[in-house]
């Protein structure tokens, strides 16, 4: 029985698997980073909106104007935060086709001209008149 499971966990999928999660899981880190460190902030920048502390508070209890505060007061719906996850879907989406759309071009190799047959020769045209010959008797 482990060495059915030896040959299971290093089949070569399973490691494939295993080794797409753990750089999926790095890029994720990349991509948040990009997202919260870089992009957001020329965002904010450019129309001096921080989306992350954009909430509303669900009861009168929360008059905090940070959402942290807010949430320690009471009950918030952090509608900021859920911006900030659809732009971070949004690049994670762009930046993987755009990888999967360079793959597929590395990928893709040139077709080859189809090849045009040789010209018949002499005795291969006298051969197929004479076979169209005897079919036509």
């Amino acid at each position: 029985m482990l060495k059915e499971f030896r040959e299971f966990a290093l089949k070569g999928n399973v490691v494939d698997l295993a080794i797409g999660v753990i750089i999926g899981g790095a890029f994720g880190t990349i991509v948040s980073s990009l997202v919260s460190d870089m992009i957001m902030p020329l965002i904010g920048a450019i129309g001096s909106v921080d989306f992350s502390n954009y909430f509303l508070g669900l009861n009168e209890a929360v008059t905090a104007t940070a959402l942290e505060e807010a949430k320690k007061q009471g009950a918030v719906l952090a509608w900021g935060k859920f911006v900030t996850a659809v732009i971070n879907f949004a690049i994670i989406a762009f930046v993987l086709f755009m990888a999967v759309k360079g793959i597929n071009r590395l990928k893709r190799q040139p077709q080859p001209a189809p090849a045009v047959p040789p010209e018949p020769t002499a005795e291969a045209k006298l051969l197929t008149e004479i076979r169209d010959l005897l079919a036509k008797r």
